[in-house]
């Protein structure tokens, strides 16, 4: 089984929960997801199945959207909902014209701390588990960009805001960021991805919705069309001689796609063959082959 699926990943569970829940119902051990979600969130959980493992390599550096909501008045230790309180409650003062002033200077690229509570890592060691200790770890900053920052209601205690990020960001550490340039704190409460990538919740099925598709063997009828995958690559569908040679390993010539850098290459309209690079002029190389001929199979031999 072979395929991408979006889950819509419910709050509770880890990203690790939703992929072990996944090997069980598709009866695969080669299953990964394209980013982790932290337990409180919900939302855009991609996950690769199969061979198609093999394509995580080209999100490692995907955006991310957002929504979620922002509780002022005190911080938590974990920066969100789940943690405990790490500061006194206190009274929040503010407009939201001037917490948009205060969320403009997160947009761009900044310098992030990471939250302790996270998977960072500190001497091989993740951060969360040092925290757990209460061995607070020293996260040193890295870049990240918030390409778009947009808040929306606010009550006096919660904001509501949409945002889009590159990988790696944290909007745990915006939200606790945010309550402590204005003095009273601030934590995040809840938050859900409505995409990564070119996956969106439009694409997403629910666990429990995966477990009946699975139990009816219809499971991989909620698989991504792959010809909806890494959009921003040209594609092209190959002949049966072209396909056997790829399946292989083998270069071959694409002659209407010579201007390309890297391309699909499709037998027929669903049967995603590789990911292949141009060499030089027409001909490309496999550099990811995701349907490998079977050994002793002839050129052209349907796997």
């Amino acid at each position: 089984m072979n395929g991408v699926l979006v889950i819509d990943k419910p709050p509770g569970l880890t990203s690790h929960d939703v992929v072990n829940r996944a090997r069980r119902l598709l009866r695969e051990r080669a299953v990964g997801h394209l980013g982790t979600l932290d337990p409180l969130a919900t939302g855009v959980l991609p996950l690769v199945v199969g061979r198609m493992t093999r394509l995580a390599q080209f999100y490692t550096a995907s955006e991310k959207s957002y929504e979620g909501v922002i509780r002022f008045g005190f911080s938590t230790d974990t920066y969100d909902a789940e943690g405990v309180p790490a500061s006194p409650p206190q009274p929040v003062k503010g407009t939201l014209e001037e917490l948009k002033e205060v969320a403009a200077g997160f947009l761009g690229r900044i310098q992030q701390a990471p939250p302790p509570f996270s998977a960072k890592k500190v001497h091989g060691v993740p951060a969360y588990k040092l925290a757990r200790k209460k061995q607070l770890p020293e996260l040193k900053p890295v870049e990240v960009e918030i390409k778009e920052f947009e808040l929306g209601e606010w009550d006096g205690e919660h904001l509501h805001f949409r945002a889009r990020v590159t990988s790696g960001t944290y909007l745990r550490s915006v939200a606790h960021d945010m309550g402590q340039q204005l003095g009273c704190g601030a934590h995040l409460a809840r938050l859900r991805r409505t995409q990564v990538a070119e996956f969106s919740l439009e694409l997403a099925c629910t666990p429990d919705q995966l477990a009946a598709a699975a139990a009816g063997g219809q499971a991989e009828e909620l698989f991504v069309n792959p010809r909806l995958l890494l959009p921003e690559l040209p594609s092209v569908s190959v002949t049966e001689e072209v396909a056997a040679r790829i399946r292989n390993g083998r270069a071959v010539n694409l002659p209407e796609l010579s201007q390309a850098r890297q391309v699909k290459v499709f037998r027929g309209q669903r049967e995603l063959l590789a990911i292949a690079s141009r060499v030089a002029g027409t001909l490309f190389q496999p550099r990811v082959v995701l349907m490998p001929q079977l050994p002793g199979a002839p050129a052209g031999h349907r796997n």
